[in-house]
């Protein structure tokens, strides 16, 4: 796969379709790889007009990693806010942002569609207010704005998710098929699909060290609420009503904060992509995307 040079840092992507149509930026979540958006996903995005970028944010998968930063002490990130102070960490989500307009300018893109999950939503929001004169169009999927009014992850699942995970390669994999059927919602679970991913995210790069400190680049901007109310862009929120970490309150939150966003709430669906849900999700980014005033 390609790379891009951005930032004094190198970040792995991939392009999916013809470059001459509608440009589609795909920002993954947390510790997440590009891997996370399917390749069947990537493929039926292109079928339908898009020209698909995906890559991997700093500190996972194949772009560079940040070995030296060491791991952040969550708790004194806690202690920094709770004293007033700004935490000292190894990067911002805002550099992640300046990342994704990184590799557009490495492609030559001037503006582009913008879809984001998770953590890459809250990316995806910050680009569309800090660089609105390169976003067509928006779509937040199981995000938040990260506002402290908002009712907390379920601790159940938190507990679980954040447990250590085994570094031994079939005992991973067989703990995050175990965590992924928490998070399924009320689809039924594919494990095999599940399997098969894990598999390929452990053997293409495992890296733990860089979720902690994406979680610390989490930390920093706290709420964007106030920020994402200048939001220009055609925007789509897309939750699902069982999402267990981002609950459907932070989908409500952000609608009902970009002007005009449009929220679409998916039955059933957690904080995952099953593949009873990808039409759905592919149409609303078509129909979206046709809300730019500009191709």
């Amino acid at each position: 796969m390609p790379k891009a040079y951005v930032n004094n840092i190198s970040i792995e992507y991939e392009t999916i379709g013809e470059p001459s149509s509608k440009p589609l930026l795909l920002i993954a979540g947390l510790g997440s790889q590009l891997l996370a958006w399917s390749d069947a996903f990537c493929e039926e995005l292109a079928r339908n007009g898009f020209f698909v970028i995906r890559f991997d944010n700093r500190d996972v998968g194949l772009s560079t990693k940040f070995e030296e930063a060491g791991i952040p002490d969550m708790m004194e990130i806690s202690a920094a806010y709770t004293r007033g102070e700004k935490p000292m960490i190894p990067y911002t989500l805002e550099d992640m942002a300046d990342d994704a307009i990184g590799v557009l300018d490495h492609l030559n893109i001037e503006k582009t569609h913008i879809c984001g999950a998770s953590m890459g939503g809250m990316i995806a929001q910050i680009i569309a207010y800090r660089y609105s004169s390169r976003v067509l169009s928006l779509a937040v999927i199981m995000s938040t704005t990260g506002n402290p009014n908002l009712p907390p992850s379920k601790p159940e699942i938190m507990m679980q998710f954040f447990a250590p995970v085994p570094s031994e390669r079939d005992a991973y994999i067989n703990e995050m098929v175990k965590r992924d059927s928490l998070i399924i919602g009320t689809f039924p679970y594919d494990e095999k699909q599940s399997r098969e991913y894990r598999t390929k995210e452990y053997d293409r790069c495992y890296y733990p060290e860089g979720i902690t400190r994406q979680l610390a680049a989490m930390a920093i901007p706290g709420n964007i609420k106030p920020y994402i109310t200048a939001i220009s862009a055609p925007t789509i929120v897309i939750h699902g009503r069982e999402d267990p970490f981002n609950l459907i309150e932070a989908g409500k939150d952000i609608a009902a904060s970009i002007p005009k966003a449009e929220l679409l709430i998916i039955e059933g669906m957690g904080h995952s992509f099953p593949r009873d849900v990808m039409p759905q999700i592919i149409e609303a980014l078509v129909v979206n995307s046709n809300k730019s005033s500009v191709i």
